[in-house]
């Protein structure tokens, strides 16, 4: 199975959700899945913000200075069986330039079935530009997201 992770920029959201993934993938041994991530405005080369590779390196041990931003008309988007973005406007975005790819594109809420009162319901927002807690609120966002999406795919 291949998943890709979609955001606007690809140095925040998706960025952390696909190095998370892979890092659960890799502690629990599941070898059959590949993650990838990439950005409906990307800017193809782009870094991780300072606040995206700091979370994930104080949180969860994840050194993100190798991730380099990929726009999605420059990346493996076809291939994919699943592609999971941060908010609905990402989704009607790619479905827009692929409309190939309906049934396959979904928010993470929404095909996680995640539902948190203190949380949006189908959004997760950009910390772009916020401080380095707004950013452990949105990953942690993510790490909730990515366990239901666990349970549903494994």
């Amino acid at each position: 199975m291949k998943i890709m992770f979609i955001c606007t920029g690809n140095i925040c959201r998706s960025a952390m959700a696909e190095w998370l993934l892979k890092k659960k993938l890799e502690d629990k041994k599941i070898e059959n899945i590949e993650v990838y991530s990439s950005g409906v405005y990307a800017q193809d080369g782009d870094i991780s913000t300072w606040e995206a590779k700091r979370v994930m390196m104080d949180e969860y041990s994840i050194d993100m200075s190798k991730h380099r931003a990929t726009n999605i008309v420059n990346s493996n988007i076809k291939e994919m069986d699943l592609m999971l973005c941060a908010t609905s406007r990402h989704k009607r975005d790619v479905l827009r330039i692929y409309p190939e790819l309906e049934g396959k594109v979904f928010t993470m809420k929404e095909y996680v079935g995640y539902d948190r009162e203190y949380h949006g319901k189908i959004d997760i927002k950009d910390p772009w530009g916020y401080d380095i807690e707004t950013y452990r609120s949105c990953v942690a966002e993510i790490d909730e997201c990515l366990e239901l999406l666990l349970k549903k795919i494994c």
